[in-house]
């Protein structure tokens, strides 16, 4: 993939994967929803296809690489494993998916339903991942990396393509929520310095964090309420050395925020985000990141399969 650290990666990304994701809408909200003095253009990828940007990164590995007769592996906390299921079931392909026990019920169901074979074993997902490679070993099957493979990364970056296109009045920063690093890497590696780009991540799961503050990625622990979905041990090194060019910041914060982002969500636009998708917008709330007066700033609510029960419950 000769283009895979440019945009033009996205831009084949975005051709190849066109007829198969939704383009999700923008909302152009005012602060006062969040105690913001200026309005604050939310991305809605929430809305795509198994309610997750993930659609986008499996389907580009899906098109341009060649599935075997046996069909595709990953592992995932959820998103991913929904994500490959999908893109597999609507192109033909069988799927194996490896989760650990921490994912939802809410998405193991929901990659069941997509037809996919579901292995649910190891903690975390890291546990998880060593179990989808040795299958994809023994078995031939097409390996789908959830973030660190140039494949997804382009797949991912389609949505920050997307969200240029619609952002009428501009983008001068976007936060975006980080777990194993794909999608804020894909959205830099299209900004590419014109638009500042600052990943978000839990205090408790900070992969991206912890690279950028050793030179080299390295392992973490993951304990957080979105570990489901930002868990990964660490970043990878595509991820890394994309990050270490193009991505501005990356600023941590607490559970809390976290949960009432998903609040904010809910009772002030009736978005149903799960804690990974909120995650972005907890740093404006957190105070983490604090915009300068006119800063064109964009929010990526970047998945909605929460479990409806533990919002009511949080919301009420």
């Amino acid at each position: 993939m000769a283009e895979a650290l440019s945009p033009a990666a996205v831009e084949a990304a975005e051709a190849r994967i066109r007829p198969h994701v939704r383009r999700t809408p923008g909302m152009m909200v005012e602060g006062a929803a969040f105690g913001l003095a200026d309005r604050v253009h939310l991305k809605l990828e929430l809305f795509q296809h198994t309610g997750s940007f993930k659609a986008r990164g499996a389907f580009n590995n899906l098109l341009a690489r060649a599935v075997p007769d046996v069909g595709v592996t990953a592992a995932s906390g959820g998103n991913h494993g929904a994500a490959v299921a999908y893109a597999a079931a609507c192109l033909g392909h069988r799927a194996r998916i490896f989760v650990p026990t921490v994912s939802s019920q809410v998405k193991i169901a929901r990659i069941r339903a997509y037809g996919a074979d579901v292995v649910v074993a190891g903690d975390r997902y890291a546990d998880a991942a060593v179990l989808s490679e040795a299958w994809a070993r023994e078995s031939g099957a097409l390996m789908v990396h959830p973030y660190d493979s140039p494949y997804t990364i382009a797949g991912q970056g389609t949505v920050a393509r997307e969200w240029e296109e619609d952002a009428v009045d501009g983008l001068d920063t976007v936060l975006i929520a980080a777990g194993g690093g794909g999608l804020v890497a894909g959205a830099a590696l299209w900004f590419h310095g014109r638009t500042r780009v600052v990943a978000v991540e839990p205090q408790g799961s900070c992969a991206l964090h912890a690279a950028r503050r050793a030179g080299r990625p390295v392992d973490v622990e993951t304990e957080s309420i979105a570990v489901d979905s930002l868990g990964a041990k660490r970043v990878g090194e595509l991820v890394h050395q994309i990050a270490e060019a193009f991505v501005d910041d990356v600023v941590l914060v607490p559970d809390s925020a976290i949960v009432e982002a998903q609040r904010r969500l809910w009772t002030k636009l009736r978005i149903a985000a799960e804690p990974g998708g909120a995650t972005a917008l907890a740093a404006l709330l957190a105070g983490r990141w604090t915009p300068k007066p006119g800063e064109r700033v964009g929010v990526l609510v970047c998945g909605g399969n929460v479990d409806l029960a533990a919002l009511a419950a949080l919301a009420s």
